[in-house]
C-alpha cells in the first residue's frame, strides 16, 4: 500500500472517531477567553507538553527503580529500600542526589568534548520518543504521521553515543565495552523493526493513535497480540536487549568488561546512563502495551459503558472517564510488563556475546521475516480480520 493510502485512511479512522479530550484546543480557548491572541496561546503552549515529557519521563524513573529494588528484594526474600520515605520510596531520590553532587572526573588523556557528548546522545534520543506515546485520542504531545517509525529511528542513535562513550574513554576496556552494546543494539534493531511492520501493514498507518484505534473495535478481543504473538515476543525480546536488560546485559557485564563503556564514568554522566537504560525500559514496555495490547482501550470498548448509561460519547462525564481509564490502561499494562522484566533479571541466566549474536541474525531476524510475509498473506487472504 503507498503511503499516501496509509496517510489516507489513517486520517478516516481518526475523523470516524469521537474526537476526545484535546488538552492542546482546550488551553487555547482558555488562553483566548482572556484576551490572548491565537499566537501568544500556541507560543504559551509550547513549552508545557515539553515540561509534560520531562516530568512522566523523571516519574517513570523513580517509580521504575523503586519497583525493581522491591522486587529484587521480594525474589530474594529480602526487604529492600525501607528507611528513606515510607516503604523506601525516597530511595531513588536519594540515590540521584547522591549522583548529583559526585565529583565530576573526566580521565586525563580522554577526549573531553566526547566524553561529555556520549551521555547526551544516550538520552536526549529517548526523551524524544515520549513525544509519541499516546495515552487517549489526544491525549499525546505530538500525533505525527510517523511516529512508530520516528521512535526507531531516535533509538537508532543510542549506538553512536555508547560506541563514542567508549572510545573518548581511552580506555581499552570501554572501547570493547562500547563496540559490544554498539553491536548488540544494532543487531536487534532490525527485527524490532520488521515486527513493528507488520503492525503497520494491519493497521494501515505509521501514527500510534491509528494503531490504538484499530485494536480498539472489540476491546480485548481487537489487541494486536491475539493477531501477532509471534511479533509480540520478538519485539519484547529485542526491546530487552535494546534496554541491556538480563539476560541480555553485556554490555555492564561487570566480571567480563570492568564495567563496559562506564568504567571511566562517575557522577552525573554516569546517572545519565542510569536514566537512559529507565527510561527506554519504561518506554518500550508502553510501546508494547500500544503496539500489541490496546494502549488505552478498556477490555470493554466504552462505547458500550456509555450505552448503558444513556449517555453520549461526546459527553463531557464520559470524555472525562475515558480519559481517565486511557491514562490508567497505559500506565498499567506498561508497568505488567516492567515487572515482568524485572522477574527475568533473577530468573535468566546471561548468554554469551555468541549466543546473543546469533540470537539476533540467526533466529529472530529469520522468523520476523517469515512473520511479515505471514502477515501480508494473511491480510490479503482476511482483509476484514487483518486491516486489509
Amino acid at each position: 500500500m503507498s503511503p499516501m493510502k496509509i496517510l489516507t485512511s489513517g486520517t478516516t479512522a481518526i475523523a470516524q472517531l469521537s474526537p476526545g479530550i484535546d488538552l492542546e484546543l482546550s488551553f487555547n480557548q482558555t488562553m483566548q477567553s482572556l484576551g490572548m491572541s491565537p499566537e501568544i496561546s500556541h507560543i504559551l503552549w509550547l513549552p508545557l507538553p515539553m515540561l509534560l515529557v520531562l516530568t512522566a519521563a523523571l516519574i517513570g524513573v523513580l517509580v521504575t527503580v523503586w519497583l525493581e529494588r522491591k522486587v529484587s528484594a521480594a525474589a530474594q526474600q529480602r526487604i529492600g529500600p525501607e528507611y528513606a520515605g515510607a516503604l523506601g520510596v525516597l530511595q531513588p531520590m536519594a540515590d540521584g542526589l547522591k549522583l548529583l553532587v559526585k565529583e565530576d572526573v573526566i580521565p586525563a588523556r580522554a577526549d573531553g568534548l566526547l566524553f561529555t557528548l556520549g551521555p547526551v546522545l544516550v538520552l536526549v534520543p529517548v526523551i524524544l520518543s515520549w513525544l509519541i506515546v499516546p495515552f487517549g485520542q489526544n491525549l499525546l504531545i505530538s500525533n505525527v504521521g510517523i511516529g512508530i517509525f520516528l521512535w526507531i529511528s531516535l533509538s537508532s542513535i543510542q549506538p553512536i553515543g555508547l560506541l563514542m562513550s567508549g572510545y573518548a574513554s581511552n580506555n581499552k576496556y570501554s572501547l570493547l565495552g562500547g563496540l559490544r552494546a554498539a553491536a548488540q543494539s544494532i543487531s536487534y534493531e532490525i527485527p524490532l523493526a520488521l515486527s513493528v511492520l507488520a503492525v503497520v501493514m494491519m493497521s494501515n498507518s505509521l501514527s500510534t493513535v491509528d494503531i490504538v484505534a484499530q485494536q480498539n473495535g472489540a476491546g480485548l478481543l481487537s489487541w494486536n497480540i491475539w493477531r501477532q504473538p509471534v511479533g509480540f515476543l520478538i519485539f519484547w525480546i529485542c526491546a530487552l536487549a535494546e534496554c541491556e536488560r538480563l539476560p541480555f546485559d553485556l554490555p555492564e557485564a561487570e566480571e567480563e568488561l570492568v564495567a563496559g563503556y562506564q568504567t571511566e564514568y562517575a557522577g552525573m554522566k554516569f546517572a545519565l546512563f542510569y536514566l537512559g537504560s529507565y527510561i527506554n525500559l519504561v518506554l518500550s514496555a508502553i510501546l508494547v502495551s500500544v503496539l500489541y495490547l490496546g494502549g488505552w482501550g478498556f477490555p470493554i470498548p466504552v462505547e458500550w459503558l456509555a450505552n448503558w448509561l444513556d449517555l453520549s460519547t461526546n459527553a463531557p462525564l464520559v470524555q472525562v472517564i475515558t480519559g481517565s481509564i486511557g491514562i490508567v490502561m497505559t500506565v498499567l499494562k506498561a508497568y505488567l510488563l516492567v515487572f515482568l522484566a524485572i522477574l527475568l533479571r533473577w530468573t535468566t541466566p546471561r548468554v554469551r556475546i555468541d549466543q546473543l549474536l546469533d540470537l539476533g541474525w540467526k533466529f529472530l531476524l529469520p522468523i520476523s521475516l517469515v512473520n511479515l510475509l505471514f502477515t501480508a498473506s494473511l491480510k490479503l487472504a482476511f482483509p476484514v480480520a487483518f486491516g486489509g
